[in-house]
């Protein structure tokens, strides 16, 4: 990049060098600047050659559905979960998140075990899941 680059927003000159530079501002470039800050890191860097998450992610249903299989993705999931409800807290910014749950169909007995094994792991990490009858339905 040479120092007679411009940034389109702002007419400032971008800077010829940093530490990290993330291409793309989506959901997962925002998301490694974001960390990346919180972390400490002062020399990084976002570049979008539009408008944040007005890409792919822009078309993206925004859905975050927790417990999603296995401890890791229980995890991650809730994090994730977290994160977004604290950063309009941080921010003002709002989200537009809504924390309103998901149903999920067990349509074999297979498929049921399986649920009831993840659901184990989500109610260990604080995750309130809960089996209801097909009556329910």
């Amino acid at each position: 990049m040479s120092a007679e680059t411009k940034s389109p927003a702002n007419n400032k000159p971008l800077p010829t060098q940093a530490q990290v530079v993330i291409i793309g501002g989506g959901v997962i470039g925002c998301s490694i600047a974001y960390h990346l800050t919180k972390l400490g890191w002062k020399d990084v860097i976002l570049l979008e050659k539009a408008q944040l998450t007005a890409g792919t992610t822009w078309h993206a249903a925004g859905l975050v559905v927790t417990p999603s299989g296995d401890e890791l993705s229980v995890e991650l999931s809730t994090y994730t979960v977290d994160l977004i409800k604290s950063i309009e807290k941080e921010t003002g910014q709002a989200t537009g998140f809504k924390d309103i749950g998901y149903l999920q169909l067990a349509c074999t007995p297979d498929w049921l075990e399986e649920r009831r094994r993840m659901a184990v792991a989500a109610r260990r990490l604080g995750v309130n899941y809960q089996e209801i009858s097909p009556k329910e339905v």
